[in-house]
């Protein structure tokens, strides 16, 4: 006899979890500089109009194919496809991606659960940037500190998944949820009322058409048509798990829509603490690590109590990092189970050596293999990874899921559609089935593209070539995948 899939306990257990793995890093180091460098409120308005235009319906795609099936990505589209087609094959790279993802992500959660260490113990406390900049060199540098903090998060993470869905996975996000958000909230009032933080809300939030005009209308909309489409986590299965563990009380449209909008107000507070924040002391934001733990280190510094608004912050910091490498662990260990039938025990067990041992090439690339520069000079191991993720696995990952739930060899919109709108709240508007087939694979595909060209726009000509080349391949594979006999649908 099957074993009765566990559930969420709760709906807002199932929103702050599927929050959680949608707030990453990128949500604080990318959004609040993208934002004042587009215009501000302007990109703000565009940015919501491409996550509910792109972002929204893939997540209700994830959520739908996890629910309809009862399965994570490791056997949903072969529970949900006509017999003799190939949309299963994908469970592979949806696996893979998980893993290359995890492969980098724990040592930048190590990063962070580091650096709370560092502001409680005051080793940053009075030092200048250079200094600040050199002791977060030194870390890199320092393999025995790197997989330390690695392997701890690793284990922190595999444990609490050891727990289960709803007194692990379930309890413990909740927890860190609330006080992640708890925390947003008091650094940000503080934020607002530093001295001179009327200058920095001013470059996040009103409208500036000077940024516009200098960035180029068509650059500001397609800044916030990728952000808006990698904000969510979409294209690997990590929320389609969730979706798996939900029930069928309410619709998916209106569930989907309160994860998007917790996940829209963190990445927007969070840019209420950092910019006025760094403006107040003349210093200009940057994006990316640096911001992190060498631009707000130095504002920290000069903060009246800054040491413990440091500390907060990082904690806020390791919890939204953590969050999300919980959601994902979650979802290959449940992968593992499917694919290779083992029990949970097994397969936390295989996980937790397989992503500690595989994390090791990100750490130290850092270091002892810092030669090792697969995409170019002054690259990284975990840039080439973070590239097959980003840029691949992601987008690619994401038009699948639509291509399988609109066409008729794979789900159909009708059974997408009937799997959307069971339970009580908002519709799925049926309307959109044209868009869904036709206008958002495309969107997709000019983001997967256009991501390439700017990657990649820079080097020799020949090497371009190639690159776009295997963007192609990679693109054809999808596609191929996506073919079939047409047969009838299961229902």
């Amino acid at each position: 006899m099957e074993k009765k899939r566990e559930k969420f306990s709760s709906r807002l257990g199932f929103i702050l979890v599927s929050a959680g793995c949608a707030v990453g890093l990128g949500n604080v180091w990318k959004f609040p500089y993208i934002c004042g460098n587009n215009g501000g409120a302007i990109f703000i308005l565009i940015y919501l109009l491409c996550l509910v235009c792109l972002g929204l319906p893939i997540l209700i795609c994830e959520f739908a194919i996890g629910r309809g099936s009862g399965t994570s990505i490791g056997k949903s589209l072969k529970e949900l496809a006509p017999e003799g087609t190939r949309w299963h094959f994908f469970r592979w790279f949806g696996f893979c991606g998980n893993y290359l993802l995890m492969m980098f992500y724990t040592m930048v959660a190590g990063w962070m659960l580091y650096y709370v260490y560092v502001m409680a113990s005051g080793n940053v406390w009075g030092k200048g940037v250079s200094q600040i900049e050199e002791y977060f060199g030194s870390m890199l540098g320092s393999p025995k500190t790197m997989i330390f903090w690695t392997l701890l998060v690793v284990a922190l993470c595999i444990g609490i998944c050891g727990l289960g869905l709803q007194k692990g996975v379930e309890k413990i996000t909740k927890i860190m949820m609330i006080a992640l958000i708890v925390l947003m909230l008091v650094m940000a009032l503080h934020s607002v009322f530093l001295k001179g933080s009327g200058k920095g809300l001013a470059f996040y939030l009103i409208p500036d058409w000077s940024h516009v005009q200098e960035r180029g209308l068509g650059n500001v909309i397609f800044d916030a048509m990728t952000h808006a489409f990698f904000t969510l986590s979409v294209g690997v299965g990590a929320m389609e798990i969730f979706g798996s563990y939900l029930g069928r009380e309410r619709k998916l449209t209106g569930e989907a829509l309160n994860v998007m909008i917790l996940d829209t107000v963190i990445a927007l507070v969070a840019g209420i603490i950092i910019i006025p924040s760094c403006i107040s002391f003349g210093i200009r934001p940057d994006a990316g690590p640096s911001l992190l733990f060498i631009t707000l280190p130095n504002v920290f510094n000069q903060m009246q109590g800054g040491q413990i608004w440091g500390v907060l912050f990082f904690v806020f910091m390791s919890f939204a990092a953590l969050s999300t490498v919980i959601a994902v662990f979650e979802n290959i260990i449940c992968i593992s189970m499917e694919l290779f039938e083992w029990e949970r025990g097994k397969a936390l067990i295989c996980n937790l050596l397989g992503i500690g041992v595989l994390s090791m090439p990100a750490v130290l690339g850092y270091n002892l293999w810092s030669n090792v520069q697969l995409l170019g000079q002054e690259t990284t191991i975990m840039d080439m990874e973070d590239f097959l993720v980003s840029y691949n696995i992601l987008p690619l990952g994401s038009l699948l899921f639509v291509l399988f739930c609109v066409q008729k060899n794979g789900w159909g919109f009708d059974g997408f559609l009937k799997e959307v709108n069971t339970g009580q709240g908002r519709d799925f508007p049926k309307a959109l089935k044209v868009y869904m087939q036709y206008v958002l694979p495309v969107i997709i595909l000019v983001i997967y593209f256009k991501g390439y060209y700017d990657m990649f726009k820079d080097r020799q000509p020949q090497e371009f070539a190639i690159w776009m080349g295997v963007a192609v391949v990679f693109a054809g594979f999808i596609f191929f995948l996506a073919r079939g006999k047409g047969a009838s649908n299961k229902q």
